[in-house]
């Protein structure tokens, strides 16, 4: 029995095959070492990492994460806005559905399908509602409650998100300014390096 060749065949074959997958490897997002990385099935959302992020009257924390907790089709995140307080305009290549917890506020939506956002629709949103932005849509949630803060439970599609942001309602959809990675995810993933 001559077994030999055979087998040597196999091991060039799975040599490339690892070969080729350490490549594939390198071209996919990866969580940086300073990721806090969380793959407890049960997590305790009071002391998971909570921020401003440098946005002003808002805080975010990143429940269930493509980068922190592995996820792959979605991303779960819990938004609170103080009275007055919103989201930056912008928009995303993805699906976006809202819950709002507590409080009540405005959604702004405007078209993607102008050449600018032109003057959104002011759509109220309220404790127990729910919305949906259509991809790529500029959008921005406002608290207009004098008192209460508003709380969201946020889910997106396809994580993480490539957030395109506006000055204001009558910058070109060209125009928007592209941040990737969005401020919650700089530290699991580095912005890419100009090749320049």
């Amino acid at each position: 029995m001559v077994r030999g060749p055979h087998f040597a065949g196999a091991g060039r074959a799975l040599l490339l095959a690892a070969a080729f997958l350490a490549a594939a490897a390198s071209f996919l997002p990866v969580a940086e070492p300073s990721c806090p990385r969380d793959d407890s099935v049960v997590k305790d959302i009071s002391q998971m990492q909570q921020s401003s992020y440098g946005i002003d009257g808002f805080s975010h924390i990143t429940v269930a994460g493509a980068l922190a907790h592995g996820m792959k089709e979605v991303e779960v995140w819990l938004q609170t806005i103080v009275p007055g307080g919103g989201t930056p305009i912008h928009r995303h290549s993805c699906e976006e559905v809202f819950i709002v917890l507590k409080g009540k506020g405005t959604l702004l939506l405007a078209s993607s399908t102008l050449k600018y956002p032109g003057q959104p629709q002011e759509i109220p949103v309220f404790q127990n509602s729910t919305f949906s932005i259509p991809v790529n849509d500029p959008h921005q949630v406002l608290n207009s409650d004098k008192h209460e803060d508003l709380q969201v439970l946020v889910i997106i599609s396809r994580p993480p998100a490539k957030i395109f942001l506006y000055d204001d309602w009558s910058v070109p959809h060209t125009a928007a300014k592209l941040k990737f990675p969005f401020v919650w995810d700089e530290d699991c993933l580095p912005a890419p390096k100009d090749e320049l």
